[in-house]
């Protein structure tokens, strides 16, 4: 009898361990989601800002393995057909990304911090917005 008020108990406190984030959540501790600022001259991006928020970091793998292996540097935008100069670097060309999302403390860093997304592998070979 004693093996089974263990065992319960035991297993009581497994589901509230695994369900706590749960409740943690229910109870209004949630923190807001981010509203990055973007600072630009454009009207829009280089693809829908709904596509963006979920597939950018698709996009940029793309993006990175056309110029590096490919030596393609035109994409043309499935949104509004427009060419766009694939390019990290804000010195280059204005039509970029960095063209437009020119702080990474104020655009990146809020959702990547937000999501707990801690390193950036970007800034392994491109300058941070800002820096230079």
């Amino acid at each position: 009898m004693s093996d089974s008020l263990k065992i319960y108990s035991g297993l009581f406190i497994f589901l509230v361990l695994v369900t706590s984030p749960f409740w943690y959540n229910l109870a209004g501790n949630k923190s807001e989601k981010p509203k990055p600022e973007i600072i630009t001259k454009h009207k829009q991006c280089v693809e829908d800002a709904n596509y963006m928020k979920v597939n950018h970091m698709t996009l940029l793998n793309i993006w990175r393995d056309s110029v590096v292996r490919e030596g393609k540097r035109i994409h043309v935008s499935s949104y509004n057909n427009q060419e766009y100069y694939i390019s990290l670097s804000s010195m280059q060309h204005q039509k970029s990304c960095i063209g437009c999302h020119t702080n990474k403390a104020q655009f990146c860093d809020r959702c990547h911090n937000y999501t707990g997304v801690s390193r950036l592998d970007c800034w392994d070979c491109h300058y941070e917005p800002g820096r230079f």
